[in-house]
């Protein structure tokens, strides 16, 4: 199987070491130092018990039209990255090529083949002129979600630090070959690979912990254990998942765990640092709206009011516009 991961990040880069360990043709699109290491190297993998593996030669680049189409595309960006190169993915396409989004939080293709009175709406917080939707069709779309926590520790060495689950489901519920192959293709990587019949409500449990320990974590430089130990954060992130319930009971969704099992869960993996804390002691873009900002639309679209959410909203959002200004946090 051609199998093309877009961005060798933390979770991009455990796919495709694993991915090439297990004997599949990966190519790799990444930029800079990364970009060097891999064509180098490789893929180091840190795994958790500290073997380390290296994978074998991939090719990467940064040139779509270089790596030329693919059967598989996982697309492991953040989700405000993904805008500036929807466009240029179809350079990867051919008649069946499969997109796999892996971006945290509530994904831009949500409504997408998801029956009720919302079907087809577009989030604006996630599309707002419908580039996405326009690029990468529904059709070509298969939801997974990333469970693996995952740092990067230098270009093109990746560690993991507990989690092996990639489930995967088509938007429509449907146990199509195509899933089934893919599901296979991850299982011999070493992932556990479901195939899933109801995507959403697997994906908001994920994105409902997101919603709450991602901000949080940027705001006071809190691990998960911390937050979770920790009882006034502790309060906020269940009172922020318990605004969240509200908006999936109304969506229809049916929540496996309670607010306290998902927080349980989450403070089990240690002191990790979210996607989002490692973004900004990196000093990078944070990613808002997939993990935060959708959830207020979402809450407005259901007419449910979330004030915990939409103060923290307000309060990483003035971190991330400083960020975005070149300013670190720190004394002063």
């Amino acid at each position: 199987m051609r199998v093309c991961i877009v961005g060798a990040g933390a979770i991009g880069g455990l796919l495709g070491a694993r991915l090439a360990l297990a004997g599949q043709q990966v190519n790799v699109l990444a930029r800079g130092d990364n970009l060097t290491a891999i064509r180098s190297n490789g893929f180091t993998l840190v795994e958790p018990d500290g073997v380390v593996r290296v994978s074998p030669p991939v090719h990467a680049s940064d040139d779509l039209a270089e790596l030329g189409a693919q059967d598989l595309v996982f697309v492991a960006l953040k989700a405000h990255q993904i805008g500036a190169i929807a466009e240029r993915l179809s350079l990867l396409f051919d008649d069946g090529t499969v997109v796999i989004p892996l971006q945290n939080g509530v994904p831009w293709w949500f409504f997408q083949k998801f029956p009720g009175p919302f079907e087809g709406h577009r989030l604006h917080a996630l599309d707002p002129d419908g580039t996405l939707e326009r690029f990468i069709p529904a059709e070509r779309i298969v939801g997974s979600i990333a469970y693996p926590a995952v740092e990067r520790d230098a270009p093109g060495v990746i560690r993991l630090v507990e989690g092996d689950r990639f489930p995967v489901g088509e938007l429509d519920g449907e146990r199509s070959t195509r899933v089934t192959e893919i599901s296979e293709a991850l299982t011999a990587a070493g992932f556990k690979s479901r195939v899933l019949t109801d995507i959403r409500s697997h994906l908001w449990v994920k994105a409902w912990g997101n919603l709450a320990f991602n901000p949080i974590s940027a705001l006071t430089g809190g691990t998960l254990a911390e937050i979770c130990r920790f009882a006034p954060t502790r309060a906020l992130a269940a009172q922020m998942m318990a605004e969240a319930a509200t908006v999936a009971e109304k969506l229809g969704l049916h929540l496996r765990l309670s607010i306290e099992q998902r927080i349980d869960g989450a403070e089990k993996v240690g002191d990790h640092k979210t996607s989002m804390l490692q973004d900004v002691e990196a000093g990078r873009a944070l990613e808002i709206d997939p993990l935060i900002g959708s959830f207020v639309e979402l809450g407005k679209l259901t007419e449910t009011a979330m004030p915990a959410t939409e103060l923290v909203y307000s309060l990483v959002s003035l971190l991330d516009q400083r960020l975005r200004s070149g300013i670190r946090p720190g004394p002063g």
